[in-house]
């Protein structure tokens, strides 16, 4: 029995030292979303979750305090945070990324680097941090959307016929 475990280790070594160089296989990536959707149904809405914990809003009864007051709300800003920095990488992916130009991956890496911070100010619970990273957040989101709404809108207009 160890004779035959001897060889079969030997015949395993020596088929993995044949010489030939393996290539690893890119994982084989689902699009759920298209870029319209994943924005409609996972940036926008955690942005705004971003967004509405930090600051304040005044009205008829006076002003209110929008910084979470409990364990669970300053997790879901982080999480917001988090999914921010995570669907700026998805924005790197083949799937979105091909065709676009370096500005894409500019705005993409931005969107993973003030996600970062973000994060890290909910988890310091620095409100004038999250409120700084919030504004920052908004206009990464609002000059990618400068370069690429517009175009977008074109290819639905010529997609839909109504070219203008």
């Amino acid at each position: 029995m160890k004779r035959m475990l001897f060889v079969l280790a030997t015949l395993i070594a020596l088929t993995a030292c044949n010489g030939t160089a393996k290539t690893v296989e890119e994982p084989g990536f689902v699009k759920a979303h298209d870029i319209h959707q994943l924005m409609k149904v996972v940036v926008e809405p955690q942005a705004n979750v971003y967004w509405n914990s930090s600051g304040t809003i005044n009205d008829a009864s006076g002003e209110h305090d929008l910084t979470p007051t409990t364990d669970e709300g300053w997790l879901a800003t982080q999480s917001a945070a988090a999914t921010i920095a995570e669907v700026g990488n998805l924005l790197l992916t083949p799937q979105f990324a091909e065709g676009r130009g370096n500005d894409w991956q500019q705005f993409a890496r931005s969107l993973v680097e003030i996600g970062m911070i973000a994060e890290k100010a909910v988890a310091d619970r620095n409100t004038d941090a999250v409120m700084d990273s919030g504004g920052t957040m908004y206009k990464v989101c609002s000059a990618c959307h400068q370069v690429y709404m517009p175009a977008a809108r074109k290819v639905q207009e010529t997609e839909s016929g109504k070219e203008s």
